[in-house]
């Protein structure tokens, strides 16, 4: 396992975290493959019941690195979204604990999980259009199941962003804490002292009857190939270059 990544099991819950705080947890491919890693561990483990990300330092997750974005062809944002994508898919109960900022790929994370909590200073940002680039990883389907059309619609299209009160208002975070993991480790009491099969069991029926006929994680996949294309043509556009040129002069 990474040191980008901690993972740490108490009481039946997996806390995992993004440990990249001077970086401020931007995500690398190898950010990425750990974050696999952790999960799949976390789901293989009996003892385990339920999953909590967080982010170590002032941020949750500062979205993609941007040299990786810069030079990432189709496989190579499959490979970024990876990471986000396997807690998504997690067959356990997860919550993000969002300490600070969650922006572009780290909104991603945020919105993977089932359940977010927000610290005070947690700041929901999709950023992608200030960048000159695509929603990519399913954000348009995640941001729009999370708080509705309208508002998923202003954060991609007008750039709205959500402190931690309009995340609460919105109902992209369920709670404000002045610790949230405290807070996340509080709530995940409830799946960790269940029996496993049974949550897990839970779960996969939410999945499936959420839109009856359709798993959500199939939905997720749809969105992640329809948004792929045009998000790899935007990474090529002179707008993204001079925006990457300037992030590497600093």
């Amino acid at each position: 396992m990474s040191d980008r990544v901690l993972v740490q099991v108490e009481n039946h819950v997996a806390v995992v975290t993004v440990n990249d705080p001077d970086r401020r947890n931007a995500v690398t491919a190898e950010i990425s493959a750990a974050l696999r890693a952790a999960v799949d561990a976390a789901e293989a483990n009996t003892d385990v019941h339920a999953l909590i990300v967080t982010g170590a330092g002032k941020a949750f997750c500062a979205g993609a690195d941007l040299s990786a974005l810069g030079e990432a062809t189709e496989d190579g944002l499959r490979t970024i979204y990876d990471g986000f994508l396997a807690v998504a898919n997690c067959a356990l109960p997860t919550i993000a604990a969002v300490n600070g900022a969650a922006v572009g790929a780290g909104l991603n994370l945020a919105l993977a999980a089932d359940v977010r909590i927000a610290g005070p200073a947690a700041l929901f940002d999709a950023r992608f259009q200030k960048l000159g680039i695509h929603p990519g990883g399913g954000a348009t389907w995640m941001l729009q199941r999370a708080v509705g059309v309208q508002a998923a619609r202003a954060a991609l299209l007008f750039g709205m962003r959500f402190d931690a009160e309009a995340a609460v208002r919105h109902g992209l975070a369920l709670e404000i804490a002045d610790d949230p993991v405290a807070a996340a480790k509080q709530l995940a009491a409830g799946p960790a002292a269940a029996p496993r099969d049974v949550v897990l069991a839970t779960k996969a029926s939410m999945r499936a009857t959420a839109n009856p006929g359709v798993l959500d994680v199939d939905q997720h996949r749809i969105a992640v190939d329809t948004e792929l294309k045009p998000q790899a043509a935007s990474i090529l556009s002179p707008e993204f270059a001079e925006r990457l040129a300037a992030a590497k002069r600093k």
